[in-house]
């Protein structure tokens, strides 16, 4: 199993060069079954690490570019009335698939951005009062550009609440920028990329994920972030529910990634800037993740 992980990495740190943090990042939300958003500027390879997963890791994979004109049948899908069967049928759209790349989903309208609620949150589409199971795995991968920029709409809390976690990938070092100018970039390499596992090994996986010993101490420690951050006067809400199992599920895939049964709590440090900086704003609703994961870290002690 861990010789698996270990090729996963090695093979999408191929492609993506110099951002094995943030692959091990992604690897955790995939293994804790949650949808990830990876928010920067343009060009800093987004897109190119949501193919780059979705192809070591054997799986289906359809990308739709989330513009201001898109619908939500767009995504969806649409049904069509049939003059020789005398009946509407369904065509499905991209989102029947196993990795759904959202690329630049803040630049679609709301409505079209709720088009992805309920698939993310029940892996389920539902038209014309007929639903539609998708194929599992099931992932949305979703990028998004600063939203200072022009012609963004901004996620609703909802939405925002329903990716597991949020990264970033930032500029390259000097050394790793050095090797993707003079390999003309990744993208090139994508087609000779062969899967590292298949989709049925991941969902065996994901099973082992779940399996990962979580210490009564360890929960401790997890609900006293929660209570922190539910009665800090710096927060404007607490964490919810969602968000603690997410927590806990994100610092089990942390703990399996290195090679560990048992979560420890430099599991949950490591991920809580991914999993709370999307979900938490202080008193001023400004968002700061370093800021917010500091104080949590600071303000709550190991058990």
């Amino acid at each position: 199993m861990q010789n698996k992980i270990n090729t996963i990495i090695a093979k999408t740190s191929k492609i993506i060069l110099g951002k094995e943090q943030q692959i091990k990042l992604a690897l955790a939300c995939i293994l804790a079954r949650g949808h990830l958003l990876i928010e920067d500027l343009p060009g800093m390879g987004k897109t190119t690490l949501a193919h780059t997963l979705a192809q070591v890791l054997g799986l289906q994979f359809q990308r739709v570019q989330f513009t201001s004109d898109l619908l939500p049948a767009d995504i969806l899908g649409v049904s069509v009335y049939d003059r020789n069967e005398a009946a509407f049928k369904f065509h499905p759209g991209p989102v029947f698939t196993n990795v759904l790349l959202a690329d630049e989903i803040n630049r679609a309208t709301p409505k079209t951005q709720s088009a992805l609620l309920e698939v993310m949150e029940e892996a389920q589409v539902t038209i014309d009062a007929v639903t539609h199971l998708l194929p599992q795995p099931f992932f949305v991968i979703a990028t998004q550009n600063p939203s200072s920029q022009i012609g963004t709409f901004a996620l609703p809390e909802s939405q925002l609440d329903r990716f597991l976690m949020r990264i970033t990938l930032d500029y390259p070092d000097a050394q790793s920028e050095r090797r993707l100018l003079q390999s003309n970039g990744g993208r090139e390499q994508l087609a000779h990329l062969s899967p590292a596992i298949t989709s049925n090994e991941l969902l065996e996986l994901q099973l082992a994920c779940q399996q990962i010993h979580v210490s009564d101490a360890l929960l401790d420690y997890l609900q006293a972030i929660l209570k922190y951050s539910r009665e800090a006067t710096q927060f404007t809400s607490g964490l919810s529910p969602r968000a603690g199992l997410s927590l806990k599920q994100c610092a089990q895939a942390w703990a399996m990634i290195h090679g560990r049964d048992h979560v420890i709590p430099e599991d949950i440090q490591a991920i809580l800037s991914s999993v709370v900086g999307h979900r938490l704003l202080n008193s001023s609703h400004l968002e700061n993740s370093t800021e917010t994961v500091a104080a949590l870290i600071r303000a709550v002690a190991i058990p």
